[in-house]
């Protein structure tokens, strides 16, 4: 049929013609002609049917108009990627359009979805969900190459120079590490009745990582008959703990620039991990560690009996944890023998003090000259041993990284001389080591004198040297360098927030997300959800952001439960477990 011909039909049979007119393109599908847009030509066809087709065209023309609102200005440029991240983002592009993409790709809703609203009233996280929905291509990675400073973001040099002002690449991965931690609490309440022979599900955020075992805590005291009420899994004493997972992902490894071996232990969650909590005499570990005992210079290294028996005691149904760890991590070294390796040991609270300990024991019994570099990532941890340990940690060459938020009760117990140090603020600390060793050395010239003239010692002199050596072997001492944080900066949270939302572990993410330097305030571009935050602290957020985060999100209702769960606890503490 020719373009130019003119079809005379019945009134029974219509037959459009193709039109010359230039074919325009949909806004509704890229890559897709509109050749209905054409109004088509028909000869002797009934005024029903002529008048149809004319609405027909008036509607489209209409909804082009609609849908042709301003384009926004264009998003600034992502940050820069490692190379090899920009070349795959660049093939998947091409990729996708060789297959035509996915038609709502080609949607322009910038005059539909909002592309801006304030900070009061919507998560920031919320709009670039509704845009990953709705989108088919794969989302690239936000984080930024780290291959050729991974070491210093590991704590080879203790972290100097990265935390006043945070880095951005650490802060990244200080979350990342905190999010794994969130995953073994949340596998845990999933069913926490499950004996060490079950399978457990763990559904990791980050894919490129691999569960290759779980681990088990045992408590060495028996369940007392008062907790006989309780549910099953609150009295045993074996409970699942955290898990053991390996980097598994070639684009990942390129990124990080090795392949890292995670150790994720959540905080206390039964009866028993309650009661080895309140265990705070301080038993010694050299005669127990596997370099044979050797006592340190500064006294013997101890720490909490509570942390100890829950790292050490077995049972027949599970190993204890130090045997598992180890045993897990020295068989991953086998497989992966010859590649670059680095382990990193992550927990909250009571997982806090059992990453320490999981740590110090890695570097020993899985040290040598080619033994990767071992780090802990601690959220909210308590002390762990006196002073003697945490100079024992720091001397194998276990980097520790504490994340403490100031009004956290947790992290100022147990121990009654509490000694305060900071081992590895290096600065402080060496200078006062520097002046007490002076001032040691100048009383035993004094005591040398004394007994070579046959003289009594002073009283004083005597006195500070019992002091001294209490505090050595009895008053406990922080491990590892320290990132502070301060639940009363955050924007959203009560400034007399409760213990209870202080020691939460997704608070700690959201002020680590939102922490710039101890000099500066909140930053306003933090980019972490407070969904999860408003959801489990309702309570301790400030009631504005909680009303009009919960109605942002699709949630009006949960705010008048919210309220009256919040009449009904009666001042009640939330789990610091709850995830």
């Amino acid at each position: 049929m020719h373009a130019g011909a003119t079809v005379t039909a019945t009134p029974r049979h219509v037959s459009p013609m193709k039109s010359t007119a230039p074919v325009g393109r949909s806004p509704l599908g890229s890559g897709r002609t509109r050749a209905a847009a054409a109004a088509p030509t028909i000869t002797n066809a009934p005024p029903s049917i002529a008048t149809a087709a004319n609405n027909t065209s008036a509607h489209i023309a209409n909804l082009e108009r609609l849908l042709k609102r301003p384009s926004p200005p264009p998003n600034p440029p992502p940050p820069p990627l490692h190379h090899v991240e920009r070349r795959e983002e660049e093939d998947a592009h091409r990729g996708s359009e060789r297959r035509g993409g996915f038609h709502v790709n080609g949607l322009n809703l910038s005059g539909i979805v909002p592309t801006t609203k304030n900070v009061e009233d919507m998560s920031p996280r919320t709009l670039g969900m509704i845009q990953r929905l709705i989108t088919g291509t794969p989302r690239p990675s936000p984080r930024s190459g780290i291959a050729r400073r991974w070491r210093d973001l590991h704590g080879a040099k203790d972290w100097s120079g990265l935390l006043e002002p945070l880095d951005q690449d650490l802060r990244r991965e200080i979350i990342r590490y905190g999010e794994f931690v969130q995953v073994a609490y949340h596998a845990f309440h999933s069913d926490a009745a499950k004996r060490p022979s079950d399978p457990r599900h763990v559904a990791l955020p980050d894919r490129s990582y691999r569960v290759t075992r779980g681990l088990y805590a045992t408590s060495s005291i028996e369940a007392p008959r008062w907790v006989d009420g309780m549910a099953p899994w609150m009295r045993q004493r074996s409970s699942w703990i955290g898990f053991v997972a390996v980097c598994d992902s070639d684009r990942e490894i390129q990124r990080m620039g090795r392949r890292d071996i995670v150790i994720a232990l959540r905080g206390t969650a039964t009866a028993l991990e309650w009661a080895e909590n309140f265990r705070a005499n301080l038993v010694s570990v050299s005669e127990n560690s596997a370099d044979g005992g050797k006592v340190e210079a500064s006294g013997e290294p101890k720490v909490e009996c509570g942390f100890w028996s829950l790292f050490t005691t077995g049972s027949k149904r599970a190993p204890s944890l130090c045997d598992m760890v180890v045993e897990e991590v020295q068989r991953l070294m086998k497989v992966y023998k010859g590649e670059q390796l680095s382990i990193t040991v992550t927990g909250h609270s009571l997982g806090a003090a059992l990453a320490v300990l999981v740590a110090d024991e890695l570097r020993v019994r899985s040290g040598g000259p080619d033994a990767p570099p071992v780090a802990v990532f601690s959220f909210g941890g308590p002390h762990v041993g006196n002073r003697a340990f945490a100079e024992r940690v720091r001397t194998r060459g276990v980097k520790v990284l504490r994340v403490v938020n100031e009004r956290d009760v947790i992290t100022k117990v147990p121990g009654v001389f509490a000694g305060q140090q900071k081992v590895a603020e290096e600065e402080r600390e060496r200078e006062k080591e520097k002046e007490e060793d002076s001032r040691r050395e100048v009383i035993r010239q004094r005591w040398r004198r004394a007994a070579a003239e046959g003289k009594r010692v002073r009283l004083t002199d005597r006195w500070w040297d019992t002091v001294e050596r209490a505090m050595r072997a009895w008053g406990y001492a922080h491990v590892g360098s320290e990132l502070r944080v301060d639940s009363r900066q955050s924007p959203y949270l009560k400034p007399d927030a409760d213990p209870g939302c202080c020691h939460d572990l997704e608070a700690y993410l959201h002020l680590v997300d939102g922490f710039l330097s101890s000099t500066c305030p909140f930053r306003a571009n933090a980019k972490r959800s407070i969904a999860k935050l408003v959801t489990q602290q309702g309570s301790n957020i400030k009631k504005h952001y909680t009303s009009n985060a919960l109605a942002a999100l699709g949630m009006e209702h949960a705010a008048s439960l919210d309220a009256a769960l919040r009449d009904s606890c009666n001042g009640c503490l939330p789990s610091p477990s709850s995830s």
